[in-house]
């Protein structure tokens, strides 16, 4: 895994966590973390077999929690807080987010309330008149979503 795949999964992370709402110096931390660790100029897998923790840790926005999550990231491809999030919340709603019109707030309305959490269930939920039922989502909006969603 390559350093921009780990700043991936970081970005992501952090977004799953802003349509949660969770705390936003806790997701800041990470986007920090992830806009760091792209532009990285040694693959931390390197950095890891040279220097451990300390190396990782020398990164900045990477204290020991989150050099914690990089070793187990490399070592099982995945580490244990993405796995409880993603089971809590699915991945497939930042697909959603970039669609025009669909902000964190209508992502988590739309799992939470109509359980639609794909591109594949909006469109269906689309198609049987489900825009009508969200609240905030006008008729401007509404447009733009169909648009988007005839371009998938």
């Amino acid at each position: 895994m390559d350093n921009e795949s780990i700043a991936r999964r970081f970005y992501r992370l952090a977004a799953l966590m802003e349509l949660r709402g969770d705390d936003p110096f806790r997701l800041r931390s990470y986007r920090n973390a992830a806009e760091a660790i792209e532009v990285w100029s040694t693959p931390l897998k390197e950095l890891i077999a040279k220097e451990g923790m300390t190396g990782l840790q020398s990164i900045p926005g990477v204290g020991k929690a989150i050099a914690s999550k990089i070793i187990e990231l490399l070592d099982h491809g995945t580490f244990e807080a993405w796995d409880r999030l993603i089971a809590e919340t699915p991945e497939t709603l930042l697909d959603l987010l970039e669609l025009p019109g669909i902000g964190p707030k209508t992502a988590m309305t739309l799992y939470q309330k109509f359980k639609v959490s794909s591109i594949p269930e909006l469109k269906e939920f689309v198609a049987g008149g489900g825009l009508d039922l969200v609240d905030g989502i006008g008729l401007t909006t509404a447009k733009k979503i169909k648009e988007s969603l005839e371009h998938r």
